[in-house]
């Protein structure tokens, strides 16, 4: 396994485009990350989340960079969903006694506007918090301050295996 993935990557750093050069090392970057930080998923890592929550609120930036765009220069719509659903899951997460989870039952996105610029910034707070789920509300941001989306998620409550 190590041999084969070495000749792909040597491959890939041989014929590969500044911009392929730049993703190599990004995604790299983010399973470093992830082995560093020793934690379960690679999501985080890969797109570099920056997480800042309190009791109130999650906040996640990730940097927008080739990875994240689509072909029209701009962040996938896929990407902006992802980050706000764990915005809003991780802060639904932190709602919960121990032995407990949330997961997404229900995402739903508005966008507004193209996710251009250096980062992308994800914001989200608690609307209502139930005995069985969770509705949050989420909003997405570019790095000149323009929302490019609004969301609104709900979260069943589960109890962990």
């Amino acid at each position: 396994m190590k041999e084969e993935l070495r000749q792909l990557l040597e491959s890939c750093l041989e014929n590969g485009s500044e911009t392929d050069l730049l993703v190599i090392e990004s995604l790299l970057e983010g399973v470093k990350k992830k082995i560093s930080r020793n934690r379960n998923t690679f999501i985080d890592g890969i797109l570099h989340m920056e997480p800042r929550f309190d009791q109130n609120s999650c906040e996640i930036t990730i940097p927008i960079n080739p990875v994240v765009k689509n072909n029209l220069d701009i962040v996938h719509g896929g990407i902006t969903a992802t980050v706000l659903d764990t915005t809003m899951g991780v802060l639904a997460n932190k709602q919960l006694p121990e032995g407990y989870g949330a997961v997404t039952n229900q995402l739903n996105i508005h966008y507004i506007a193209p996710g251009i610029g250096e980062t992308l910034r994800c914001k989200s707070e608690i609307i209502h918090k139930g005995s069985q789920t969770l509705v949050v509300s989420g909003e997405a941001y570019r790095s000149d301050g323009k929302k490019i989306a609004y969301a609104t998620g709900t979260f069943f409550i589960i109890k962990k295996a």
